[in-house]
Formats: C-alpha cells, structure tokens, sequence
C-alpha cells in the first residue's frame, strides 16, 4: 500500500504561480513513476506531468512551458506551476503509478485561478 497526501493548493490570480507537493509513504517498492493529474468540474480526469524513476518527465501539452515536474527523492513529487489561467482550475491529483500499470491517488488538492 502507498499513501499519498497533497499540499499546497489554493487560490491565485490569473498570472500566477503555485507550488504543489506530494508526499509518499508506505512500500514504494513497485512504483514505477509519480504523476500529476486534474478533474475539473464536469470534465475527465486528465494528466498533467509524470516524472518516471530514471527522470524521463512526461507533459501535457496544455501545460508545456509553464509547468515543470520534480522529483527530489522516491517519496516526494512537486509541480511548480507558473503562468496559471483560469482554465487551469481544477482538483488536483497526485498518482503512484505502478509498474504494471496500477496506481494509487491522493486525496487531491483544489487550485483556483481567478481574478
């Protein structure tokens, strides 16, 4: 079992950056790549970056530019999210993806982009 848990949501202008995080414990053996993902209201969850364990990261194209993905150990994934707009409002979802294509979520973290 992996356990994810989000931080550092929130509310911002148009223009803005925002900095989420991810953290992960539990037995991590089988992840083969952290990710991002979003559901915005009325709309299918998609992926946002995905950074595998060799450090190959994997963008949207909506998002190529404005935000990166990092990685500083195997137990914690960030999103640096800069140039934000409004279509960018939506939960945000961390995801532990497993090597034979399983996963685990977090709980998800709400970004805001509004004026």
């Amino acid at each position: 079992q992996v356990q994810l848990v989000e931080s550092g949501g929130g509310l911002v202008q148009p223009g803005g950056s925002l900095r989420l995080s991810c953290a992960a414990s539990g037995s991590i053996f089988n992840v083969n790549a952290m990710g991002w993902y979003r559901q915005a209201p009325g709309k299918q969850c998609e992926l946002v970056a995905e950074i595998r364990n060799g450090g190959i990261r994997n963008y949207a194209e909506f998002v190529k530019g404005r935000f990166t993905i990092s990685r500083d150990n195997a137990r914690k994934v960030d999103l640096q999210m800069n140039s934000l707009n409004p279509e960018d409002t939506a939960v945000y979802y961390c995801k532990a993806v497993l090597l034979w294509g399983g996963g685990y979520w977090g709980q998800g973290t709400q970004v805001t982009v509004s004026s």
